[in-house]
């Protein structure tokens, strides 16, 4: 059996999927995906057994340039790719109704989310089955859920598997045992204060661990630096790393401490040792997810309120004013129990 899997981002929501694809192998012996995404998050799915081929579909970068003769190129040669192809199943995975117009380019049966359980409720008038997951469950869970509902297997009560093994990206013994900060989030309400991420620099160190932290653009990189000034004699500001690269710098760390961040699922999803932390948004529904993993989400009266900004107005000693029930010494000690 032979899948396209359209689920094009993000890098959390790509991790988030990886398990359902384990399920299906159990279940349907032979069954082959071919995946959808976005080409800065391609890396990821070639990691998984099943997948035959990814199909970078560059949709951001399309939307920016719509009217771009290079988009109507490149769309022009998705859909010849496609066609090349008939699938026993396309499984839009997304739920967007940008998702669903995907799916159509493809030649086999669509299938998806319904209208009540589709993020975009539109998405769901174009698949000709369609599947009833609750939304309000982890994002593993409900990726697991609709996987087994539209393949018609029955949803394993066993933990998540994503596939994922640590020798695959481990490259070579580092000299010394280091920790990874794993600081850069999209949000600014996810960012823990750079106060923080200084003393828990300071705290590490003197626990004779060197710390490693990277950025993905200019002021992450900047924010990298701000936070290793505290100690730079034990910090290491790595330059910019690929996907794959900061896989194997992961896959070597004694352990990695996070926001709610793409990296900090690999992290998990991985089996290192990962804290996350978690004020503005609601790990019930979109922790990091390992065998060795724990999250700490904020104790505050308007955590999670899923906002993009802080909008809390009173005096803090830090902002966003919910991690001051997430402070450095909690976090290690965290760290320490696993």
């Amino acid at each position: 059996m032979r899948v396209l899997l359209v689920k094009t981002s993000s890098m959390g929501d790509v991790i988030h999927t990886l398990p359902a694809l384990t399920d299906a192998a159990n279940a349907i012996p032979g069954i082959r995906f071919d995946w959808m995404v976005e080409p800065s998050f391609a890396e990821i799915p070639v990691w998984h057994p099943q997948v035959e081929r990814v199909i970078p579909v560059p949709l951001r970068r399309w939307r920016k340039e719509i009217f771009a003769a290079r988009t109507r190129n490149e769309w022009r040669e998705l859909r010849t790719r496609l066609r090349e192809v008939k699938y026993d199943m396309i499984l839009d995975a997304q739920g967007l109704v940008k998702s669903a117009l995907l799916a159509c380019t493809a030649q086999g049966t669509r299938v998806g989310l319904d209208w009540g359980s589709a993020r975009e409720s539109l998405a769901s008038l174009v698949y000709q089955r369609k599947c009833t997951v609750n939304f309000y469950q982890h994002a593993v869970v409900r990726m697991r859920e609709l996987f087994s509902k539209a393949l018609g297997y029955s949803l394993p009560a066993t933990a998540p598997v994503f596939g994922l093994h640590l020798d695959r990206f481990r490259q070579f013994a580092p000299p010394e045992k280091y920790v990874v900060f794993l600081h850069g989030t999209t949000w600014a309400s996810k960012q823990w204060p750079e106060s923080y991420w200084q003393q828990l620099a300071k705290i590490v160190s003197q626990q004779g661990y060197r710390i490693r932290i990277s950025g993905g653009n200019p002021a992450e990189v900047a924010r990298a630096e701000r936070i290793a000034s505290a100690c730079p004699e034990n910090v290491d500001v790595m330059p910019y790393l690929s996907i794959a690269e900061m896989a194997a710098m992961l896959a070597n760390a004694e352990a990695a401490i996070a926001v709610d961040t793409g990296f900090g699922h690999l992290a998990a999803a991985m089996g290192v040792t990962t804290v996350s932390i978690y004020g503005s948004t609601n790990p019930d529904y979109t922790s990091a997810i390992g065998d060795r993993s724990v999250h700490l989400a904020a104790d505050f009266a308007c955590a999670p309120c899923l906002s993009r900004e802080c909008t809390f107005r009173q005096p803090s000693e830090v902002t966003p004013a919910c991690y001051i029930r997430i402070p450095p010494a909690k976090v290690w000690e965290t760290v320490l129990s696993l």
